[in-house]
């Protein structure tokens, strides 16, 4: 166990986050709403910098009386949030200026989310992990609703706080059934506790599945995903592009941590649990998207979809299964920044569109927007050789290999229904004749990150090698 000094030292990431957000708070206090730009550049900057702090230099170990843990899955994991948070922000400037809702609070509630999940990747104990998820949780809350003269951002604001403290109270129920039955909430003893045969076994996983729920509900796993599609449509367009993917990597991220560290013991309980919420988010995210007309509800159940292709990898138990989770939420996250980076350009005579058919003759009029969203939408279908079909292929390889075959196929049948309102998109782009051409916007970071994220999209399989070879060493911890 670490402690003093060096305990701090494993947390300066968080430190020195919490401490720049502390410092721009003030500063945007002090001089108003015109600090708003340099406070959003600086968050950005804070986070990118944090995120090159995890691993310079790298180190392991736990702090702060084992409350704390850090490891390679933990470190990948931060970079991710880290990353995904700080593209949200700079994609946030324009959509929040033509509302008139840009204010310098956004960018630090941003960051305090961030560190919040940082906390739920590093928790090693049950309090820890509470405290890191309500944190999260919390700020979440208030940039869902952030334009509050708006009627959907309220609603979406006011659903995501009802349905997320019920999920909170569902896991801190089950956080008091485990330390009933194992007699401490530290996830080191609450392992020995199983493995020695003390923990009360039914108890204890009518505790785990409890737990399990509430995460599910952060990653919007079936059957808790009843939120994701309202909230993805009624909060600000920016605000759903950080939802879909920094709250995610970090809810799974912990997820695996839980599963895969102290209830590892109980391993065939839990599978089943897993197994059975991967099939079904799987399913009915290829399935309830058909008939969606809006881009955004469609892009919720989408990223449903993905969930479930994750957990399967999570199912399978196994080493290669968790290094198919963080490489396929690797290439996830920038699939879904780039997706949003061109929902964020659909405009129709300066007004934000959402629907499937106003991208109608994008191939015409804006030709690059329309290939990136192509590249796009063939990775998310799985279509080789785009990034997304070697995160499919790694989660199925994992799943076969555990014997898990009746999931692997339904996951690989689904896939193939969901294809159709991926491709459909495509053919409203290419195909079909426009009733009014979308806006010709100047260039912006939407358009970079738009661009950017397709060619790394589109180029993958030329060298797939560092992605996989940082997946392995993530997951490689789990398994000494």
């Amino acid at each position: 166990m670490i402690m003093g000094l060096e305990s701090w030292t494993l947390a300066r990431p968080e430190i020195f986050l919490l401490a720049v957000t502390a410092l721009l708070l003030i500063w945007g206090v002090v001089r108003g709403e015109s600090a708003t730009t340099f406070v959003s550049l600086a968050t950005s900057a804070a986070l990118i910098v944090t995120a090159v702090l995890m691993f310079a230099p790298y180190r392991e170990g736990t702090a702060f009386g084992t409350l704390f843990i850090v490891d390679r899955l933990t470190s990948t994991m931060k970079v991710l949030v880290l990353v995904g948070s700080a593209v949200a922000i700079l994609m946030s400037r324009a959509y929040f200026e033509d509302v008139k809702a840009w204010r310098f609070e956004y960018p630090l509630l941003v960051a305090l989310a961030s560190v919040g999940m940082m906390l739920m990747i590093s928790a090693n104990d049950l309090m820890a992990l509470y405290v890191g998820l309500e944190l999260q949780s919390l700020a979440l809350y208030v940039v869902a609703a952030f334009q509050r003269d708006n009627v959907r951002s309220t609603e979406a604001g006011l659903k995501y706080f009802v349905l997320g403290s019920v999920a909170s109270g569902m896991l801190l129920f089950g956080a008091s059934l485990i330390y009933g039955f194992c007699g401490s909430t530290a996830f080191v003893q609450i392992s020995r506790a199983l493995l020695e045969g003390k923990g009360g076994e039914i108890g204890t996983v009518i505790g785990l599945v409890f737990v399990v729920a509430g995460l599910a509900f952060k990653c919007a796993a079936v059957p808790f995903h009843m939120w994701t599609p309202d909230v993805y449509e009624g909060a600000p367009t920016p605000v759903t592009a950080l939802f879909a993917v920094a709250p995610k990597v970090a809810a799974i991220s912990l997820l695996v941590s839980v599963l895969m560290g102290p209830f590892k013991p109980l391993f065939d309980q839990w599978q089943q649990i897993v197994v059975v919420a991967a099939v079904l988010s799987i399913a009915w995210g290829a399935f309830a998207a058909i008939r969606q007309t809006n881009i955004k509800r469609l892009m919720a159940y989408s990223s449903i979809n993905n969930v479930g292709y994750i957990l399967l990898g999570l199912a399978s138990g196994s080493e290669k299964g968790i290094q198919a989770v963080v490489f396929y939420l690797a290439i996830y996250v920038v699939m879904t920044l780039g997706t949003f980076a061109i929902i964020l350009l659909m405009k129709r005579r300066g007004v934000m569109v959402e629907g499937v058919n106003d991208l109608a003759g994008l191939a015409r009029s804006q030709p690059m927007m329309a290939l990136a969203l192509l590249v796009f939408m063939f990775s998310l279908a799985g279509v080789p050789p785009l990034a997304g079909f070697w995160g499919k292929l790694y989660v199925f390889i994992a799943a076969i290999e555990a014997k898990l075959y009746t999931a692997a196929v339904i996951g690989i049948l689904s896939s193939v229904v969901a294809s159709y309102y991926y491709l459909r998109i495509v053919k409203v782009m290419y195909f079909d004749e426009p009733a009014e051409m979308l806006d010709r916007l100047p260039f912006s970071v939407n358009r970079a990150v738009a661009l950017a994220s397709a060619v790394v999209i589109a180029l993958f399989s030329l060298a797939p090698q560092p992605l996989s070879l940082a997946a392995a060493a993530a997951a490689k911890g789990l398994f000494p």
